[in-house]
């Protein structure tokens, strides 16, 4: 029985992650960072200087800014945010941008110095705006995590001063207590009225822009490919499809909202998405699909955890990881079928990079939760892959660990080479 401090944490954990956001999370961070720093200025700056670290240029650099017209990158998050952000909203700071807004922002953009410099700070995740007015200016900083704003300053008045934890996140629940074991135990014992309203907005949102992203032409289309190449009529396909279908809509440009996990719009789709048509495929009852979306989100936030908000390592692999304990969770498995499904996971997918926000990110989801669904069926079978099998130790909890450490620390060269040629101008292509 979990202790009432635990449950309470563990409560708390879900509402901290499971936030609304509009497009991918580190663009609508620039624009939130932007909004604030309008706001301070009091006016609409003649010039712009946006510092971020290595990661935020890898997940920005390509992915669609909703409410622009279709622009992409950087100084389009910064400007939509200064031109027509609402700060309030946080991450859904540009979801009310009108039509003569993004023409103000094309303008704005036109006509305004607005510059990007790689950040020399030593933090993963970091923003810096600063607008300039007649000699006025404001700054605002974000770090570690999307709406962490450790500093508002205008002119030399400091409006707001937080001091910077690193990636301890000390403003939220302390996700440091997430065991699968605790999960599992969770799942079984919450009264779901505490969660009730977290989780029925993410199965309304995310299935939302699923279904979007099959109706509509979004990137390379991979939720309808795969549905066209092996049909409707397989659950294991449709999970895929559908999850990839919602990437599909919110990495190109769709003004639909997500649920996030763990700070991201992909993870929160992979954590939920494939979980929610297979419990309607197996036609559960409302309750047994809540705890299994229980269980899927908060094995995401626990391996993700270890790794970080951003890194080399993609984020959608945690996430099928944890849609894989939840799966087994609706077939009728217990802690010992979703631990084996976790580590199987695992070990089949961990190898795949994070090479930023883009268009193929809905293939890596599909595949994540691919590896996901075989690593449970692989234990129902009676197969496994057991410690000393690469990074699987012995033990799910070692096993995330292995992950973490991989990931945090192992692939830090690995980041910035990803990074050095995704900038590089010879690389792009039209």
């Amino acid at each position: 029985m979990l202790s009432k401090e635990l449950y309470e944490t563990y409560v708390q954990i879900l509402k901290d992650e499971l936030l609304p956001a509009m497009g991918c999370t580190e663009p609508i961070a620039i624009a939130y960072a932007g909004a604030i720093a309008r706001k301070a200025l009091g006016c609409l700056p003649d010039r712009v200087v946006i510092e971020v670290s290595r990661n935020i240029i890898k997940n920005v650099k390509s992915v669609v800014v909703p409410h622009t017209g279709g622009m992409r990158g950087i100084q389009a998050a910064a400007a939509i945010g200064i031109v027509a952000g609402d700060a309030a909203r946080e991450l859904e700071v540009i979801s009310n941008v009108t039509q003569e807004q993004i023409a103000d922002t094309c303008h704005f953009l036109k006509t305004t110095d607005c510059t990007v410099e790689a950040s020399k700070s030593d933090f993963i995740f970091d923003i810096y705006i600063t607008v300039f007015k007649d000699g006025d200016s404001a700054s605002v900083r974000i770090i570690d995590f999307h709406t962490n704003v450790v500093l508002i300053k205008h002119g030399d008045e400091l409006l707001l001063s937080r001091e910077v934890t690193g990636r301890k996140e000390s403003a939220l629940a302390d996700k440091s207590t997430l065991t699968i074991e605790h999960i599992y135990e969770f799942a079984e014992q919450v009264d779901i009225n505490d969660v009730k309203a977290v989780l029925d907005r993410q199965i309304s949102y995310n299935m939302a822009i699923a279904e979007e992203g099959l109706r509509g032409n979004y990137g390379a289309n991979v939720g309808k490919v795969l549905l066209d190449t092996y049909g409707e009529g397989d659950v294991k396909v449709c999970a895929k499809a559908m999850a990839a279908a919602g990437s599909d809509a919110r990495m190109n440009g769709c003004e639909l909202p997500v649920v996030i996990n763990s700070g991201s719009g992909n993870q929160g789709i992979t954590a939920s998405v494939p979980v929610i048509v297979y419990a309607r495929e197996l036609k559960v009852p409302e309750d047994k699909m809540y705890r299994a979306l229980i269980i899927s989100n908060l094995s995401t936030i626990h391996i993700k955890e270890g790794i970080g908000r951003l890194s080399a390592y993609c984020g959608a692999v945690s996430a099928g990881c944890g849609c894989s304990a939840a799966i087994s969770y609706l077939y009728g498995g217990g802690l010992k079928d979703g631990s084996h499904a976790i580590v199987n996971s695992i070990a089949i997918v961990s190898g795949m990079i994070c090479d930023g926000a883009k268009a193929s990110c809905a293939a890596k989801i599909a595949s994540s939760v691919d590896a996901g669904i075989l690593g449970y069926f692989m234990y129902r079978n009676g197969q496994q892959f057991v410690g000393g099998d690469g990074i699987v130790k012995k033990g799910v909890e070692n096993t995330i660990k292995s992950v973490g450490m991989l990931a945090s620390e192992g692939m830090l060269e690995t980041d910035k080479e990803i990074v050095k040629i995704m900038i590089d101008e010879e690389n792009f292509c039209s």
